[in-house]
């Protein structure tokens, strides 16, 4: 319980969570919105946007995600910039249980947050888009609801996979550009090329975790269904953390 007390009281009392978490929610409800504005005022005409659960959650899944990733690796890598990883290891010698339960706090209030704003994501579009613009919009399919409590997972995941990523690299720079280049430039340009694209992208994690919270299809050549990459995610994910967690006891802090 101190340990958990101690890092609560690090994500309470430092800005950066506070300002990323404003920003997710401004980056849900906003897109939100403007979609479901763009998509009633552009109903019947060519070029209209389709308004899916999918659509209206774009805020979350995308960048709010994302954001929920830089401020999990800053809780660690702030911690080695500034010299106070080694006052919390001296007060908690077992570093595993340190790094696990901060991820355990950071991805259990990104799994929180992100599920209450895809219910608020989904009323502020179903309620700004109209009954046309906004009939595709519900939750009537089992593809519908993976969406709503696939994204909740697929932030945990995420904060497990950012903070094992700042653990290893313990530099703030360095981290950010990976876990944000790594999902929106390196696999969008290996699944470019073609055939090559179509084969790779099976086998890229992000890839994978798109494809279970996501109804939208794919032409990627899959060799296995939603949840079989919900599972590749996650053994991905496990062997980062894994790493991180027998690399931090067995360097200096």
């Amino acid at each position: 319980m101190g340990v958990l007390a101690a890092e609560r009281i690090k994500l309470t009392s430092t800005r950066s969570p506070w300002w990323c978490s404003a920003i997710v929610v401004a980056l849900a409800l906003g897109m939100a919105a403007l979609l479901a504005s763009v998509a009633r005022a552009s109903y019947g005409k060519e070029g209209a946007i389709d308004l899916t659960v999918s659509t209206a959650v774009a805020g979350i899944s995308g960048f709010g995600v994302m954001v929920l990733m830089i401020m999990a690796t800053l809780t660690v890598t702030s911690e080695y910039r500034f010299g106070l990883i080694r006052t919390t290891f001296q007060a908690t010698p077992h570093r595993a249980k340190v790094v696990a339960t901060k991820a355990g706090l950071v991805g259990g209030y990104g799994a929180v947050l992100t599920l209450v704003l895809v219910f608020l994501a989904y009323l502020v579009a179903k309620a700004l888009s109209g009954p046309d613009a906004g009939a595709a919009l519900t939750l009537s399919s089992p593809e519908d609801w993976r969406e709503v409590y696939g994204i909740p997972i697929y932030a945990f995941l995420c904060v497990l996979l950012a903070i094992g990523v700042g653990v290893l690299v313990r530099q703030s720079a360095a981290a950010i550009s990976l876990i944000v280049l790594w999902p929106l430039l390196i696999e969008g340009l290996l699944g470019a090329f073609g055939s090559f694209g179509r084969n790779v992208t099976p086998f890229l994690p992000f890839a994978n975790a798109n494809r279970f919270f996501s109804a939208s299809a794919s032409t990627a050549n899959w060799h296995w269904g939603p949840w079989g990459s919900l599972l590749y995610f996650t053994v991905f994910v496990a062997i980062v953390f894994g790493a991180a967690l027998v690399v931090v006891n067995q360097r200096d802090a």
